[in-house]
C-alpha cells in the first residue's frame, strides 16, 4: 500500500519507518495531512501512523515534489472477506509431480472462479493455491465456501475456507486493513474442510438457516485480543 503517497514520496515514508523500527504489518491507519502555516517549507505533510498496539508515532515529511497535495487513492468500505486454500498443498504437489500437479491446481481454480460468478465473489489475490475474494455480505461467501468445498471434494481432495467481515481498506484494486489480517488467521486456524468464521459472521447472520459448531476463544497472532471462532455448516 502507498497510503495516499505519490511514488517518489515513498523513500522518505520508508525511511522513517525503518528508523522508527515500524514493520508494514504493525501499521492499523496512516493520516496524511499537508502542513500550511508559514513556518513550514511548501510541500510539507504531517503524517500520522496508527499501529495495532495502540501506539502512534507522528512526524513532518517533505515531499519530493514540493506538492502537498496527496494522491487519495483509498477509501474504506465494510466487505465480507473469503480466504480459501488446498489443505497439505505442498505434501500433495510433492505425491503427485509437478505436471499432475499444475492439472489439479488449474481445476481447482476452475471451480473457485466459477462459484465465485455463481456467487458474486470478487477475487483479489491468488498465490499458488490461496485465494482471497470479497463479497457484499457473509451469506455469499459462505455459501461459496461450501460448493467449493464439496466441489473439490470431488477431485479427491480438500480445502479449507475462512471468512470474516469488517471495514477494509481499497486502494486501487487491492485490499487492506485489518479485517483483512483478521480472516487470514482465523484461515490459518481452519481444519480441513472447514468452514470457520468469526464471531462478527456469525451474530451478523444470526436468524439464518446456517447452523454454527463453537470452536473456541483464540488468540489471533498479531490481532488485539481474543476471538471466539465457529465452524459454519449449510
Amino acid at each position: 500500500m502507498t497510503y495516499g503517497l505519490r511514488p517518489e514520496n515513498w523513500p522518505a515514508f520508508q525511511a522513517e519507518l525503518d528508523a522508527r523500527r515500524i514493520t508494514s504489518e504493525e501499521i492499523e491507519r496512516v493520516e496524511l495531512r499537508p502542513e500550511a502555516t508559514d513556518s513550514m517549507p511548501l510541500g510539507t505533510v504531517n503524517v500520522t501512523v496508527t499501529l495495532r498496539s495502540g501506539r502512534i508515532e507522528s512526524w513532518t515529511q517533505q515531499q519530493a515534489d514540493g506538492d502537498n497535495t496527496l494522491q487519495w487513492g483509498a477509501s474504506r468500505v465494510v466487505a465480507t472477506v473469503l480466504f480459501i486454500d488446498i489443505v497439505s498443498a505442498t505434501n500433495l504437489a510433492a505425491v503427485l509431480g509437478d505436471q499432475r500437479w499444475l492439472v489439479v491446481l488449474q481445476r481447482y481454480r476452475a471451480v473457485v472462479r466459477r462459484e465465485l460468478a455463481r456467487y458474486r465473489g470478487r477475487e483479489l489475490d491468488v498465490s499458488g493455491d490461496g485465494l482471497l475474494a470479497t463479497f457484499d455480505g457473509p451469506t455469499r461467501a459462505m455459501r461459496c465456501a461450501f460448493a467449493v468445498r464439496d466441489a473439490v471434494g470431488l477431485l479427491g481432495f480438500d480445502v479449507r475456507a475462512a471468512v470474516h467481515s469488517g471495514e477494509c481498506e481499497l486502494i486501487e484494486d487491492k485490499i487492506g486493513g485489518i479485517a483483512v489480517h483478521i480472516g487470514a488467521r482465523v484461515a490459518a486456524k481452519a481444519v480441513a474442510g472447514e468452514v470457520l468464521v468469526s464471531s462478527t459472521v456469525r451474530d451478523l447472520v444470526i436468524g439464518s438457516a446456517f447452523r454454527f459448531t463453537d470452536r473456541g476463544v483464540h488468540a489471533l497472532k498479531g490481532v488485539p485480543g481474543r476471538w471466539r471462532l465457529y465452524a459454519a455448516a449449510p
